[in-house]
């Protein structure tokens, strides 16, 4: 493995939009070859031609474009080991289906689906928990391990309709070492005979699996740990075809659960909950139904690639916020835990939060600047760069810039009115008026001299200056809370703050 190149693939099935789940485990393989100087592989699995959904391919491309990824080698940017998609790599996979059955490791099946079906229902009625077709029962089918060779030939030359299945050994151990669980043993006692190749021609997701990241010199898999009951009938198709010795790294990721930890996390945990678990929205082409993506509930993708690492992976240290290239530089699958991980629908908000706060107040300005246009307010891009550089430490999504400082562009038409109904007194008539005066009266319009003179007029009226300090702030912009209050004030401008509090004044009379 050391001399080899390190070459991942995220190869992803186009059955519907890609899951929070799914970026993830592209994150990992992304985060590895990276750190490791390899190459990173998109490739579609698109064998299973009844499930395939239209749109999902383009969808899950421009998803993980937009977290930040870009790809080495894929159905785009083409490669040297293409095509990337299976559906074009049919012809490809029956020479190995045959080889499998020349070296007396795989066999045709001619069952019938009725068949099946009684054969499953004979086991049922005998008591066993989880009728397969395996080692024992193959014995009593339509296969060529039971049928003549003259029989098999029969079949096959008439065009009878057939399946190709491995030959799980009866009583056999197999060991494969994982990177993030270790040493995994399961009996073949447990495994059935998987089919390999369809009636239709096409191969099972198994064998083109294998055969795919033999040709395409993949040197780990890194996938979610649903793939871990599969991953012994992986290494045993890896021997049969002589490629152990250049078998993959196996990787199996846990899985991400639902907020309260009881069970893996869907689409309608997020439904129910109110948050997204797709990147981006997504429209069902069948039904119609919508789903909402991060992109689009107004999170930054910094923000979404960030939050998503930390889930089932650890820095070892209290870091919380990573650029791109810190995780890739941070990241071992080593420190990949077991167990799954919960998600946590505030968390991901607060990670949002962070990355507001350090984007440029320019950038935001222009982002607010579409929202203030959809309102009719035609505002100067300087005075808005400086709203944002006041309101974006209190909010957590661009989305709610016009809700939280609206104030900044129209007069409130509401105050707060438990902050009324509290704080309104007949101090604070007394005080607002002189205030007004006083203020209307600086010469010099900064944060300090407002502060200083609100001190200096509640002084002079023997008012408690901390009784007037939220009625100010409601006075001004109608809220109980916001920024910084007197840097607030000096942005709002003198004849504005004053216009305000004689207008509020009359409106409390």
């Amino acid at each position: 493995m050391e001399d080899r190149k390190v070459r991942v693939r995220f190869a992803p099935s186009p059955t519907g939009p890609l899951h929070m789940g799914g970026v993830r485990t592209a994150l990992y393989n992304y985060f590895l070859a990276k750190k490791l100087g390899g190459d990173f592989i998109l490739r579609i699995e698109d064998t299973d031609q009844t499930r395939y959904v239209s749109g999902a391919e383009e969808y899950m491309m421009e998803a993980l474009e937009w977290c930040g990824m870009q790809f080495d080698e894929g159905p785009r940017q083409g490669g040297p080991y293409g095509p990337y998609r299976q559906s074009e790599r049919k012809a490809s996979y029956r020479q190995y289906a045959d080889q499998l059955i020349e070296s007396g490791h795989a066999y045709y099946a001619f069952d019938t689906s009725e068949e099946l079906t009684e054969m499953r229902e004979r086991l049922t009625k005998a008591k066993v928990a989880a009728p397969q077709y395996n080692a024992v029962t193959r014995e009593s089918m339509k296969n060529s391990l039971t049928l003549s060779e003259d029989e098999v030939k029969r079949r096959l030359d008439n065009g009878d309709q057939y399946v190709i299945r491995i030959k799980i050994p009866r009583k056999e151990e197999v060991r494969f070492h994982d990177v993030i669980r270790g040493w995994v043993v399961v009996h073949t006692s447990q495994m059935d005979d998987k089919v390999l190749f369809k009636s239709d021609g096409m191969p099972t997701y198994h064998l083109a699996n294998i055969v795919d990241d033999y040709l395409m010199k993949i040197t780990h898999v890194i996938r979610g740990e649903e793939w871990l009951p599969s991953a012994p009938l992986h290494v045993l198709l890896y021997r049969y075809l002589g490629w152990e010795d250049v078998m993959p790294a196996f990787a199996h990721l846990p899985l991400i659960l639902k907020p309260d930890g009881n069970g893996k996390l869907s689409k309608r945990d997020g439904d129910r909950l109110g948050f997204p678990v797709f990147p981006l929205n997504w429209q069902d082409p069948t039904s119609g139904e919508q789903s909402q993506g991060y992109r689009e509930r107004g999170y930054f993708p910094e923000a979404f690639v960030n939050m998503l690492a930390m889930l089932g992976w650890n820095p070892g240290t209290n870091q919380e916020i990573f650029t791109m290239e810190e995780l890739i530089e941070a990241f071992s699958l080593e420190r990949v835990g077991k167990s799954g991980s919960k998600f946590d629908p505030e968390k991901a908000k607060w990670y949002n939060q962070q990355y507001l706060r350090t984007r440029d107040d320019a950038e935001l300005a222009d982002i607010f600047l579409v929202k203030l246009k959809e309102e009719g307010i035609d505002a100067d891009k300087t005075y808005v760069t400086a709203v944002c550089s006041l309101i974006k430490e209190k909010t957590q999504f661009t989305s709610e810039f016009w809700d939280f400082g609206s104030y900044f562009f129209l007069k409130p038409t509401d105050f707060d009115e438990q902050v009324i109904g509290k704080r309104w007194n007949e101090n604070a008539a007394r005080f607002f008026p002189v205030l007004a005066d006083d203020l209307n009266g600086l010469a010099d319009w900064k944060t300090d001299v407002i502060e200083t003179t609100f001190k200096s007029t509640a002084e002079k009226l023997e008012i408690n200056p901390g009784h007037v300090m939220q009625l100010f702030r409601v006075l001004l912009s109608g809220q109980g809370g916001g920024p910084v209050l007197f840097e607030m004030t000096e942005l709002l401008g003198q004849e504005e703050v004053v216009a305000r509090l004689r207008e509020g004044v009359e409106r409390l009379k």
